[in-house]
């Protein structure tokens, strides 16, 4: 099966739950309320626990000397996308310019990666573990930086960075992990401790693309208006531009594959989720970010599998 096929199937599986989300709330199945309970449940709970197993699992300092470069790479990727999306910006519409630009600037930087590489490599690649040191300082930087795309605009709830979100479960997760592997005191563990995390990692996935279809059934039950021409502009700067600009930039300075594969994958996928809730409290437009996300979701069943297909032209699987 070649690389098209994989992606394309990893993609339209995880796309495909996220329907089963969207039926769900609208048969009503389970009352709206509890998408918020979930929601806490799979960014609080099950993302720590698979961020901690997987790298006491599968992550080996001794085979990846340089792993503590991962996170450096990643400031040259959030640098260079926040340059891309400086520019690009400005083919947005000027009221929901803010909207365009950060939808472009946070993208999914795990859920969609994860099993888009546990769909190429399987699921006990030692890739998956590396992603989360690789992004390990993305969630901090979304929720301490968000505010900054918007000013301050009427109706935006001004409160000071919460320091539990930028001390965030992923974050002290990641580093407990790394502790414990580097000090090589993983081996005091019993085994039942990484299981009990394994199991509850395994519902992060399901519970968050659960909870994007519900939230999407939800949010446009508002009936607002559809602003497809900025559709049709995010999704090609999202999609298409980004992807080819970073991968001209990995064939200039050509990095080992594990870094160019994960830089890729950072900049082929859609925006991440929590997108719409962080506008609302802004006092931004909460419509047009969902329809940025649903659009950029839709067309990554063709993106997505197409951007890595010529990837791997360039930089073939090892």
């Amino acid at each position: 099966m070649n690389v098209f096929d994989i992606v394309f199937q990893s993609v339209v599986a995880l796309l495909g739950i996220g329907v089963l989300g969207f039926w769900i709330i609208k048969r009503r199945i389970i009352p709206e309320s509890l998408l918020g309970v979930l929601s806490v449940l799979a960014i609080d709970i099950a993302l720590p626990s698979i961020v901690f197993a997987n790298i006491l699992l599968y992550f080996s300092p001794s085979k990846v000397p340089l792993w503590w470069q991962l996170p450096l790479w990643w400031l040259l990727f959030s640098s260079v996308s926040l340059c891309l999306t400086g520019i690009t910006m400005f083919l947005s519409a000027a009221k929901t310019r803010s909207e365009f630009a950060v939808s472009l600037f946070f993208q999914n930087a795990i859920f969609f990666p994860l099993i888009i590489l546990t769909g190429v490599f399987g699921r006990e690649t030692p890739h998956a573990a590396h992603l989360f040191v690789f992004v390990v300082l993305h969630p901090t930087l979304y929720f301490s930086a968000f505010h900054l795309f918007f000013g301050r605009r009427a109706g935006a709830k001004h409160n000071p960075i919460n320091l539990r979100r930028v001390l965030n479960p992923v974050l002290l997760a990641t580093l407990l992990a790394l502790s414990i592997r580097i000090l090589g005191t993983d081996v005091f563990l019993p085994p039942f401790i990484i299981t009990i995390f394994q199991l509850l990692g395994g519902m992060t996935l399901p519970l968050l693309m659960l909870i994007l279809g519900g939230s999407l059934y939800i949010d446009f039950q508002k009936r607002g208006p559809i602003y497809f021409t900025e559709v049709l502009k995010f999704v090609f700067v999202k999609n298409i531009l980004f992807p080819l600009a970073f991968l001209a930039l990995l064939l200039a300075i050509r990095p080992e594959y594990n870094i160019a594969f994960l830089i890729m994958l950072q900049s082929v996928v859609p925006p991440i989720t929590g997108i719409p809730i962080m506008t609302e409290r802004e006092g931004g437009n909460v419509g047009i970010t969902n329809q940025f996300i649903l659009g950029s979701f839709l067309f990554s069943i063709v993106s997505i599998p197409a951007m890595l297909s010529l990837f791997s032209r360039f930089f073939p699987l090892p």
